[in-house]
């Protein structure tokens, strides 16, 4: 209970340490970070999908898409609708695809259901480069985002400071509760299924409704970290819904590390950082962040939040459970 304390300080922390950055940033800087809070999203929701569940999927960019997609044609098509309506538009269309999609593919397992997700993935990307009139096919849409209406107030986001503190605040909160999630019983019984099916299936528990549950939320916060894209960017196109994004998350996930709640967040801010600032010596960033990939799957397979903790048991040591300090062996023992 004490760990869990301070985890929910530490991130709470966090966010109130983030309600200073627009007055110590630059707005370049700003932008950065908005996108590295969307991304944080993006790459947690991956993480309980493949960390904490066990399931590869390469269409988790299908509801990032869809959804930022869906918030798009409600702007252009609605344009008197909110900008939280237009939001609650694009998760309700990634909460109906999660749904319907996962009950399609759950029933299979291992790499079926990995090349079952790709092929999907395929299929929405073909719709959204071939369907011009919706999607705007390799051009894309360009939006302007609505005002935030709060019932007793209108509060324009259409400056970079508002929209900042707004992505902070709702994702920062979404985030928070994921983690919350993580502890709770269905949590658990993820772990469970994850590590021993067949020992949850023997207690009662119905196995293919929680991992439905599961595909469904994680679409759903998918499809939220898509909205905000969308908004974000003010453009969507279809690179959201390809197979290119759900590489990229997967790429910001593993360099993260999935053993840690916290690993993807991090992954997202190395990713981006060095996305940003490669991209400026160099045309063939891509090469080089493919080289970083390959370095940790094969050298360090736990992330880099494997590394942080592994450093922090070195200079620190452990603690059991009577406050008493010791230092880890590699074999594990004191």
């Amino acid at each position: 209970m004490k760990k869990q304390g301070n985890i929910f300080i530490c991130m709470s922390g966090l966010i109130l340490a983030g309600a200073l950055m627009p007055v110590i940033l630059s707005q370049y800087h700003l932008y950065i970070l908005t996108e590295i809070i969307i991304f944080s999203l993006f790459a947690v929701s991956y993480n309980l999908l493949l960390g904490y569940a066990g399931l590869l999927s390469f269409g988790h960019a299908l509801f990032f898409g869809l959804s930022g997609f869906a918030t798009a044609l409600a702007i252009i098509h609605f344009p008197g609708l909110t900008l939280l309506s237009t939001v609650l538009i694009g998760l309700a269309a990634s909460i109906i695809a999660g749904f319907v999609i996962g009950a399609l593919l759950l029933r299979h397992k291992g790499s079926y259901f990995a090349l079952l997700t790709l092929a999907f993935s395929a299929l929405f990307y073909a719709v959204a480069v071939k369907w011009y009139s919706v999607t705007g096919g390799d051009n894309g849409l360009n939006i302007v985002r609505p005002d935030l209406n709060l019932g007793f107030a209108s509060i324009s986001v259409s400056g970079l400071a508002h929209f900042y503190y707004l992505t902070l605040i709702v994702v920062g909160a979404t985030i928070i509760f994921c983690w919350y999630f993580t502890q709770t019983a269905m949590g658990k019984t993820v772990l469970l299924m994850r590590d021993n099916e067949k020992r949850m299936q023997f207690l009662g528990y119905n196995t293919n409704f929680a991992r439905l549950i599961l595909f469904t939320f994680t679409g759903a916060l998918a499809g939220l970290a898509g909205s905000f894209y969308a908004l974000h960017f003010e453009f969507v196109s279809h690179m959201a819904v390809s197979i290119n994004m759900t590489t990229v998350v997967l790429l910001m996930t593993f360099v993260g590390g999935t053993k840690k709640f916290w690993g993807p967040i991090l992954g997202v801010f190395v990713y981006i950082i060095f996305q940003n600032y490669l991209s400026d010596l160099t045309d063939r960033w891509a090469l080089i962040m493919g080289f970083i990939f390959v370095f940790m799957v094969l050298f360090v397979p736990g992330g880099l939040s494997e590394v942080i903790v592994k450093i922090q048991q070195r200079l620190f040591g452990k603690r059991n459970d009577n406050g008493v300090k010791y230092i880890a062996s590699e074999e594990g023992n004191l």
